[in-house]
């Protein structure tokens, strides 16, 4: 079956999100501003987030452990909407020339279920996809086999007739698993040389 659809991965994919975005503003020093997103507010902290646990919930422990850091740790939640920096070079208006063209998008993101109104909001175009599975919301991540089956079962189109299209390579692994046509993301070229040999978007697009 030819891929006729696309299943998107957010962010570092189409929105360019970095934690460092908003902590370069906090924490000026780089050495000092490293030790603290590898040592205090980690990705594997986030990741409670995207699992569902809300962000007054996760942070409680972490500033009993760390109370000289409680407004650092606080500004993950209230600096959200300064982690992002626009699309990822090339990506934009990627999703509405798709639109356009008529090729169904949908999305499957690891993304806390409180800012995900707050990403609608900064990302218009993200309102243009039929279905998005938001893992906070589902109290799944990714790779775990168990969203993509839900996902499977939600959008529109087979996942052998949906290119799932994602930054990480273990989330991409899942996905082929589970059936879906995969494309992993290292950036615009490549992405748009694939869509155009899948003849969903014109490199010129």
């Amino acid at each position: 079956m030819s891929v006729r659809a696309i299943l998107w991965d957010l962010g570092r994919t189409l929105a360019d999100w970095n934690p460092d975005y908003l902590y370069r503003r906090l924490i000026p020093d780089a050495e000092e501003r490293r030790d603290f997103l590898m040592s205090v507010c980690t990705m594997d902290w986030h990741e409670a987030h995207d699992r569902g646990i809300s962000m007054a919930a996760n942070r409680e422990a972490l500033i009993r452990q760390h109370p000289d850091r409680a407004a650092l740790i606080e500004a993950w939640d209230t600096g959200w909407n300064a982690m992002f920096s626009g699309y990822m070079p090339g990506m934009d208006g990627v999703i509405e020339t798709l639109h356009a063209r008529g090729v169904p998008q949908y999305a499957l993101s690891n993304m806390p279920a409180e800012k995900w109104a707050d990403v609608l909001a900064l990302y218009p175009a993200f309102g243009l996809f039929e279905t998005a599975v938001i893992s906070g919301q589902e109290g799944l991540v990714k790779p775990d086999p168990a969203i993509y089956a839900l996902t499977a079962a939600r959008i529109g189109t087979p996942p052998p007739e949906t290119l799932f299209i994602d930054d990480r390579l273990d989330n991409i692994e899942a996905g082929a698993r589970a059936g879906f046509a995969v494309h992993h993301f290292t950036g615009a070229p490549a992405l748009k040389a694939e869509l155009d040999r899948l003849g969903l978007l014109p490199l010129t697009a």
